[in-house]
């Protein structure tokens, strides 16, 4: 199965693809004007590896805390891909895995389904 992890909520975007046990990852600085670009690193990423968005079982985003522009252009474009995908996503936050020592981003669908974090939710957590 293919899942792709977004995390916008920092200074740094980091998206990462696991298709079966591998495991890719890029980052890049965030910015409120990276709405464009966003996309674009997706793809790019899923190119390295000779992967299409439809090809994407599974999303997981992280929904805060952080930055308002991050969160809402991350959320949007995983919206976009349910709609024209039907592709699944989980909206995590770290602070749903109270408990965990080490949270890495690979064991972010494990730690999903061990939490039951709901999918097909979106409730953004953005700091004032």
């Amino acid at each position: 199965m293919n899942k792709l992890i977004i995390d916008a909520t920092k200074d740094k975007i980091f998206l990462m693809i696991i298709i079966n046990d591998s495991k890719h990852y890029i980052t890049h600085e965030n910015s409120k004007s990276n709405y464009e670009k966003l996309i674009l690193l997706i793809n790019e990423l899923l190119k390295t590896r000779n992967l299409e968005l439809k090809k994407i079982q599974k999303i997981y985003i992280n929904r805060g805390p952080g930055s308002f522009a991050g969160i809402r252009n991350s959320l949007s474009i995983v919206k976009a891909l349910y709609l024209t995908n039907k592709t699944d996503y989980y909206c995590f936050s770290f602070d749903d895995f109270i408990g965990e020592n080490e949270i890495k981003y690979e064991n972010i669908p494990k730690l999903c389904e061990k939490f039951k974090v709901k999918k097909n939710l979106i409730n953004p957590i953005y700091m004032s």
